[in-house]
This record gives structure tokens, sequence and C-alpha cells, in this order.
């Protein structure tokens, strides 16, 4: 049997700082083409979706502001496949998934499809604003190209796992973002479309909205249906998919077992960098705003080594230039572990100097220390966001710094194997004998 998904030798060139028509995402082109719904629709559910004739455009000249996204990528899909892709921000995963859902063309390559694909590559995807959930539905559906027999058989369903009965004939542009993310993902799950393209989805909803997803993806795949799945959740992608994708720098550089593809991810983004220190503000990250002189973790150890294990003692550590004066400016540190899982994120909500008040020009730097026995052992990184005006993100620093902790053999005693949680807290156990009575230690007196 012919794979669902043939893709030969990808490529997508980008000119950097060209002058040319701004980029168009799913949802800019699906409100464009709602808003002249009446002669659009037969366009947009005719699209060349199923078919076996492959996208083929013609190379371009290359110059010294061209950038690959992505360089001769080959590899297919069987129908019922559930496959994950990853890689590093800028590898070109994103890229490659608005090339199988036809937003944008390659620059050179073949893509062969053999179903009708369902595309989620951001919240809110082919909503009209001005559309009630109800309308937005049947919008939806007609342009994943379902018949209104189609969308009604399904509607009750897409409704009750959107869970938004309540708002189904409120325009959408009044939803909140985790109820948007709900329907567009309940609409694009729920259509039966045979190819399902999902990207970064879970990055929003709370954790019973992401476990619902992942159940709903699961079901898809066990029913026949195809699934791509790209995201930065190392846990997702190992518990949906079992094989994975892994892409850097717009190059597919490993294609199989998905315990095998993350295990090579993780090698590659987890450089062990406790500290960063950039010398001249002209070359520090950061913006016109804020720039980041120092990030550090600093282990406290007796020995004074640079070992981290799980009782360890730590202290982040951050130094930024304000460059705006009288700027109200607080970070947020994200820190995260090898799957891709938020640990915990902090920030100075109590910090009884600065926080709330305006910053004159100047260096500052600000820090806390974690005490030992909170982490478990494994790899983390650790991502800053300088928050503005206590709700405006200005500028985000991923992968910052990076560590490892390590076991204690002391706190392990005889347990073998992993020590299986996010946390490692030491907790206080006290255990005491309460009677001596064999009646009650048998049971014989509770009827």
């Amino acid at each position: 049997m012919k794979p669902i998904i043939e893709i030969e030798n990808i490529s997508k060139l980008y000119k950097i700082g060209a002058n040319k028509e701004p980029y168009l995402s799913l949802r800019d082109e699906v409100t464009k083409t709602a808003r002249r719904i009446s002669s659009s629709f037969s366009r947009l559910i005719n699209r060349p979706r199923t078919t076996d004739q492959g996208l083929r455009t013609k190379d371009s000249r290359q110059s010294s502001t061209d950038f690959w996204a992505l360089k001769d990528v080959c590899f297919s899909v069987h129908e019922g496949e559930a496959v994950g892709i990853i890689g590093r921000n800028g590898a070109g995963k994103s890229t490659l998934l608005k090339i199988l859902s036809q937003i944008t063309p390659p620059t050179k390559g073949q893509i062969t499809m053999r179903g009708r694909v369902a595309s989620l590559l951001e919240v809110g995807t082919g909503f009209h604003p001005e559309f009630t959930g109800r309308e937005n539905i049947f919008l939806n559906g007609s342009v994943l190209g379902m018949s209104r027999v189609e969308i009604k058989r399904k509607f009750d369903e897409i409704v009750a796992f959107a869970e938004i009965d309540k708002f189904l004939d409120t325009p959408v542009k009044r939803y909140s973002s985790g109820m948007y993310v709900r329907l567009a993902f309940a609409v694009a799950a729920h259509l039966e479309p045979e190819i399902l393209v999902i990207d970064e989805v879970l990055a929003v909803g709370d954790a019973q909205f992401q476990k619902k997803c992942l159940g709903k993806m699961s079901e898809v795949a066990k029913g026949g249906r195809t699934v791509l799945f790209v995201s930065h959740n190392m846990e997702a992608i190992q518990n949906l998919c079992s094989r994975s994708v892994l892409l850097a720098a717009g190059n597919l550089v490993f294609d199989g077992d998905v315990e095998v593809s993350v295990a090579n991810y993780l090698k590659s983004i987890y450089s062990r960098k406790i500290e960063h220190r950039w010398e001249t503000i002209s070359n520090a990250p950061g913006n016109e705003l804020v720039r980041l002189q120092r990030v550090a973790v600093i282990p406290h150890n007796a020995d004074n080594s640079q070992v981290i294990t799980v009782c360890t003692p730590l202290t982040f550590l951050f130094e930024y230039f304000n460059l705006h004066e009288n700027a109200m400016l607080h970070l947020s540190i994200h820190v995260y572990n090898e799957r891709g899982v938020e640990v915990f994120n902090a920030l100075p909500a109590e910090e009884p100097n600065w926080h709330g008040k305006p910053l004159p020009y100047g260096l500052y730097r600000s820090s806390f220390l974690m005490s030992g026995n909170i982490l478990n052992d494994g790899s983390y990184t650790v991502e800053v966001h300088v928050i503005k005006d206590l709700r405006n993100a200005i500028f985000k620093f991923p992968e910052a710094v990076s560590f490892d902790v390590a076991d204690d053999a002391k706190m392990r005693g005889n347990l073998l194997g992993k020590w299986y949680g996010v946390v490692r807290p030491k907790l206080e156990w006290k255990t005491e004998l309460i009677s001596k009575d064999k009646a009650v230690v048998v049971g014989e007196d509770l009827k």
C-alpha cells in the first residue's frame, strides 16, 4: 500500500529582509476569505487536498540574504501512523507543517498527499472573529472540505468536547484563548479528516484539556487516521507517537523510533551551560528597553565543587541593564525538565526593594535561593522573561542556562531504578506503634 504522505526533497527558501508581500498565516487567509464567503466557499472546498499530484516549484536564485528553512527533507508516512516532529526553535518544524497544509509552497521538491487534511497550526485557526461559535464550526468545517451533512452529524460532539455550549451563539472575538483553542481543536479532530496536522496545541489550555487532546489524538490514530504532531513537550510526543522525525537547521537528522529520536534531541539541546556572561552591552541579548549581562545557576556545595545533586542548594542569578528611565520591570523565570515539562515558574512578587516600582536607568541584579531536595535528578533549562508594567512580556531568552542534577546515593538508600516525579522533596516521615493488640493487627474486631 502506498504511503498516505510522501515528502521528496522538500526545501523552503526565505529572503531575509527582502521587500515582498507579507506572509499570511492560515487564520489570516481564512479570515480574508470568510469576508467574501459567498464567492469563496466553492474554491476553498475544491482545493486540491486529495491528490496524487505533487507540489512542484522552480528553485530560486540564492543570495547573501537567503535562508533555507528546510533543505532536501525526505520521508513518508503510512496510514494510521502517529508521527512526532521535533527539533529546536528554528529547526523547520512549523515550516514543514505549513507546506503540508498547503499554506505556503515549497521552493523545490514534491509532496504527495492521499487524503483530506485538517490543520491546527495556531489558536483560532480558520475562525472569523465576528461569527459566533456555531457559525465558525460550519465555516471551519467547510474550509476543511466537509459537507453540511457531515458537520451536522458531528456538531453535538464538537460542542460537548469544546465545552462552549453556553457561548455557542457568542461571537468568537469575545472568547478567551482557551475557548478558542478548545473549539479549534474540537472541529479539526471531530470532522474525520484522513490526516490531522497539529502544531503545539497543547501549549494552550489547562491540564485537563491537554489530557483530553492527547486522548482524542490517540483515538484518532487508533481509528486508522494519520496524525502529524509538533511539540516541545517530549512527554506528549512519547505518549502519542511510536515514531518521530528530528529536524535540525532545516535538515532531517533522524527518522525512527520515538525513544531514540527524543534521546538524540535532548542530547542536542542541553549543553549544560550553567552561566552566560556578556562583556559589552552591544553583544548582550535584549532590545532597546532591556539587555542581559549575566545569567547563572550557582551551586552551594561544602567542597565548592560545581557538581549539582538533588541535595544541592542553588542560587539563580540574573544581571540586566534597564535602558529606559523609570521603567517598571521585573523578571519571570521558567524552569523546564528534559521532557519539556515546566517544573516551576518564579517571579519576585514579594521582592522588598523594587517590585512594582519604577526603575531608574542602570544595571540591576536579581537573584533567589532555592534550597536542596526540591528537584529530581535530570536535566533542566532556564528561560528568562522580562515583564513590563506587571503584564507585558517585552523580551524572552529561551535556554538561557542549563544544568544537570545528579542523584545522591545517601538519599536513594536501597531503591533501584528511576525515582519518579518532577520534584524530589525531602519529607520528614514519622512512624509509631499505635497498638500491640493482635486482634487489631489482623482485623478480627473490624466487622
